[in-house]
């Protein structure tokens, strides 16, 4: 009887353990799979707030090169309207393509955007530059910026840096300079020519040279003999020269006028017979 007791208690617990068995092993499974699924999931959250950082740091340093760029670029002049004396002074720039020393070439023209003001152009540099009428009477172009300044007179151009005091490009000559060149050339050897001739014709004409054939002299031989000096007669004497006369010192006091007697004074002497 006691046999069969401990049988079946034995049959029973091994019922309830192989019954628990198989629960015992899912909670082993779902306890190791849960760390596996936490650290799957942590993985791309940790990529995405990797790209995030990533993202943020690209953003931040575009903003940074935005604000230097912003504050590298200078600000655009304002550009004032011309004043009548702009006016007049644009209409006396010499416009059209330079030539310049060094084969360097400068083009001037009327800027399309800005009216009675001027677009400078030298290699690759452009400027906006406002005309003034000078006291001299020569022409300025004043870059609007305040770095280049270009001078204008009749018989050339040339185009400064004001900043450091240099010349860019110098004796520059356009167009209209070149006939105004040419017509003063030809104006001062007209007035040249105009003063010779009214010279010439002043001055009395100069005596033709007299010229002598050769051959129309006679010879040595054919030539009339001197003339011997005339003799005096017989009885005759000769005329005796005149008597040398001294002449004193002049005293620095006034002499009377009775005593002064001159050569002319004396009478001649009687010839001799």
């Amino acid at each position: 009887m006691i046999r069969s007791i401990h049988t079946l208690s034995a049959a029973v617990a091994l019922a309830f353990g192989l019954a628990a068995l198989p629960a015992v092993s899912a909670t082993a499974s779902t306890k190791s799979a849960k760390p596996a699924t936490k650290s799957a999931a942590a993985k791309p959250g940790n990529g995405d707030a990797k790209a995030g950082n990533g993202d943020a740091k690209a953003s931040a340093k575009s903003a940074r090169g935005a604000r230097k760029t912003v504050a590298a670029a200078p600000a655009a002049p304002v550009i004032p309207d011309a004043t009548p004396e702009q006016v007049a002074a644009a209409e006396m720039v010499y416009y059209g393509r330079y030539e310049c020393e060094f084969d360097q070439t400068v083009q001037i023209g009327k800027s399309t955007k800005n009216a009675a003001y001027v677009d400078v152009m030298a290699g690759k540099s452009q400027w906006l530059m406002k005309p003034v009428l000078s006291s001299t009477g020569a022409i300025r172009l004043e870059d609007v910026r305040g770095e280049t300044l270009m001078v204008q007179i009749a018989s050339k151009s040339m185009l400064l840096n004001v900043k450091t005091a240099r010349r860019i490009v110098d004796e520059c000559i356009s167009p209209s300079q070149r006939a105004l060149i040419d017509a003063a050339k030809a104006a001062k050897a007209a007035e040249l020519a105009g003063a010779k001739a009214e010279t010439g014709a002043t001055q009395p004409a100069a005596a033709p040279a007299l010229l002598v054939a050769p051959g129309s002299l006679p010879p040595p031989d054919a030539r009339p003999a001197p003339i011997a000096p005339a003799t005096p007669a017989s009885g005759a004497s000769p005329m005796r020269p005149a008597a040398a006369t001294s002449v004193s010192p002049v005293s620095t006091s006034a002499a009377p006028a009775a005593d002064v007697t001159t050569a002319a004074a004396l009478p001649a002497a009687p010839a001799v017979k």
